[in-house]
């Protein structure tokens, strides 16, 4: 269950729009909607792996 709960985050933070259909703030020239998502794929990639990690403990 604490698997499924860490593999979900990505999902709802990436398929809930409106959290993050915004121009400002920008960051490195990008607008939010696009920083936003850039920064879910490191944090995503820890998440697999401490779902991984987690599921291989068990």
């Amino acid at each position: 269950m604490k698997k499924a709960l860490l593999l979900l985050l990505p999902f709802a933070g990436l398929l809930w729009v409106p959290l993050y259909n915004y121009s400002n703030p920008v960051l490195f020239g990008f607008p939010f909607f696009y920083w936003y998502q850039f920064a879910w794929v490191p944090v995503t990639s820890v998440l697999i792996w401490a779902a991984w990690k987690t599921e291989r403990q068990s």
